[in-house]
């Protein structure tokens, strides 16, 4: 059996260093549409070294085993195929503000293994630190598609109830046809993302956008209409990935004001006639 429940959750946890500097931003900034208009003081505080401010969604990509999703799915009692596995849901938790440049040690275990059935999900947890102590810790939630039914727990569904009455606001995010291609140059290379025949094998059309490329496209939204740029207010950051978006697309985020800590989020795909992107997403502030 590909997956061993016992022994991915018996492993003993992997620790290894990370580090990244400003080029490492500033590129993962661009691989989220950042820079446009290019000379938009608000944009310049994600592409300027002089001005550089971390969007928090970057611990995503800060170095293997950061916390993004797939790295991990080389522990014991795992061994799948890369075209059976999609990214289910996604969260971050901020200890503190990311600096600039660091050097941290990030720790990995898998904490939870569900039977859903006709897929098994992976629940991947990194806690990263540095010198000065906690900087994040991520669970990225891995679906193996057809790799369930071994009689296992399902886990919990994670669903939330619909966001109440109007959006308090509606912004458009315009998906670049090479999206995905400046995206992945952060470390993500699943060529499901890039490659047209290895995506046709995986049952879809063309490439798809890297999941956590659309969550950090999200989270900038989020913090440029309602946090007014101020990176360092976030401090939760999670959602649960509904559907897939292509390169080249449109999405609709509609934001809602839950309290006066708390965002709600729905995205979907403007040209597909508003199917579900991201769902049951949540931005915790300050």
């Amino acid at each position: 059996m590909p997956i061993d429940a016992a022994a991915a959750l018996a492993a003993a946890p992997r620790s290894r260093e990370i580090s990244w500097d400003a080029k490492d931003v500033q590129l993962y900034h661009l691989g989220i549409g950042a820079g446009v208009p290019a000379t938009d003081p608000r944009e310049l505080r994600y592409t300027l070294e002089s001005r550089l401010h971390v969007l928090p969604s970057f611990a995503t990509v800060a170095g293997p085993g950061a916390g993004g999703g797939t790295d991990g799915l080389s522990l014991p009692g795992v061994e799948v195929d890369l075209a059976r596995v999609l990214h289910g849901a996604q969260l971050l938790r901020l200890s503190r503000p990311i600096p600039v440049r660091g050097t941290a040690t990030a720790v990995s275990r898998i904490a939870a293994v569900h039977d859903k059935g006709t897929a098994a999900v992976l629940v991947l947890r990194t806690d990263v630190a540095d010198a000065e102590g906690a900087l994040w810790s991520a669970d990225a939630h891995i679906f193996l598609r057809g790799e369930g039914g071994w009689g296992g727990g399902r886990g919990p569904s994670g669903r939330l109830a619909d966001p109440v009455g109007e959006p308090a606001a509606t912004v458009e995010r315009h998906l670049r046809e090479d999206q995905a291609l400046l995206y992945r140059l952060s470390g993500d290379l699943n060529p499901l993302h890039a490659d047209p025949d290895f995506a046709a094998g995986a049952g879809f059309d063309r490439p798809v956008l890297h999941g956590l490329c659309t969550y950090g496209v999200t989270l900038k939204a989020v913090v440029d209409t309602v946090l007014d740029g101020e990176v360092n207010r976030v401090r939760e950051y999670r959602t649960r990935f509904a559907g897939i978006a292509y390169p080249g697309e449109t999405l609709r985020i509609r934001l809602w004001r839950e309290r006066d800590d708390t965002v709600r989020v729905v995205v979907c795909s403007v040209e597909r006639s508003d199917a579900a992107v991201l769902t049951d997403t949540v931005v915790r502030h300050l």
